[in-house]
């Protein structure tokens, strides 16, 4: 797992090929406003968390955030210890997030 700020998360996805962006914020959360191309999976699912994360492809790389890069960075730990490699953890979340937002 690799926390990176804005810049470096914004400017790896941009040329990352492999790219995959999670949300794991509430369905609450996401209505405020979403990193377009997200796929949103709450954290606070639980076990169903777990079993979202084991239908993902793990040879992508993934780009994950909330709302201030806790929970993500929880997923990210959880998502290696199942055999992820590439999880990046988007430092200071969404409410800090200065690019493009999906309504």
């Amino acid at each position: 797992m690799a926390d990176l700020s804005q810049e470096e998360w914004t400017e790896q996805l941009k040329s990352d090929d492999n790219a995959f962006v999670l949300d794991v914020r509430t369905p609450e959360e996401v209505e405020e406003g979403y990193i377009p191309k997200a796929t949103n999976i709450d954290i606070y699912l639980g076990q169903d968390f777990l079993s979202e994360l084991e239908k993902l492809d793990k040879t992508k790389n993934y780009y994950v955030y909330c709302r201030s890069g806790n929970r993500s960075g929880q997923a990210c730990a959880i998502m290696n210890s199942i055999g992820f490699e590439n999880a990046y953890n988007l430092e200071g979340g969404f409410m800090n997030w200065e690019g493009e937002v999906a309504e």
